[in-house]
């Protein structure tokens, strides 16, 4: 697999600035009090999700905060599309895993290995978004859906 943009500012800066504002304005929607700061990190966050899965073959979990803007990204097809194979892969799926439950233990594991992949491949990591590491609330820390690049 080609990675096209290894920099951590390269892949940042693939989310252009109007699609970072309708994705936070589509978060809203689910987190009506985020703030424009918190949402630009959010994003960050989910691109740095997003781009270490793509050099990683183990699943990577996401935390809740950062699911909330993986689904609206999602959704905006054409460029989630393009972001995907700005990264060398065609698309990155979310696989829900309905055998999943809220198991603590798992959940904290899952956190982990995401994060370490997260610095990793380059990135720093938001505590504000990742359960057991700061702020992030979660009423169940292991949501149980993973990323599955199909270029693996």
């Amino acid at each position: 697999m080609t990675i096209t943009h290894q920099r951590p500012t390269e892949v940042l800066e693939l989310i252009s600035r109007d699609l970072r504002a309708l994705l936070i304005k589509d978060v809203r929607k689910d987190w009506p009090d985020l703030t424009d700061e918190m949402g630009e990190r959010g994003v960050n966050q989910m691109a740095a999700f997003l781009a270490a899965s793509t050099v990683t073959d183990s699943p990577l979990t996401p935390s809740l905060r950062v699911d909330l803007f993986w689904h609206r990204f999602l959704q905006r097809t054409v460029p989630y599309v393009a972001f995907s194979r700005s990264l060398g892969v065609d698309y990155i799926h979310h696989v829900p895993d309905d055998e999943a439950g809220s198991d603590p233990e798992e959940g904290r594991a899952a956190m982990a290995a995401t994060t370490a992949a997260i610095v990793a491949a380059g990135f720093e990591v938001d505590a504000e978004f990742w359960p057991g590491m700061g702020a992030a609330d979660c009423s169940q820390c292991h949501a149980g859906c993973t990323d599955s690049p199909v270029n693996k």
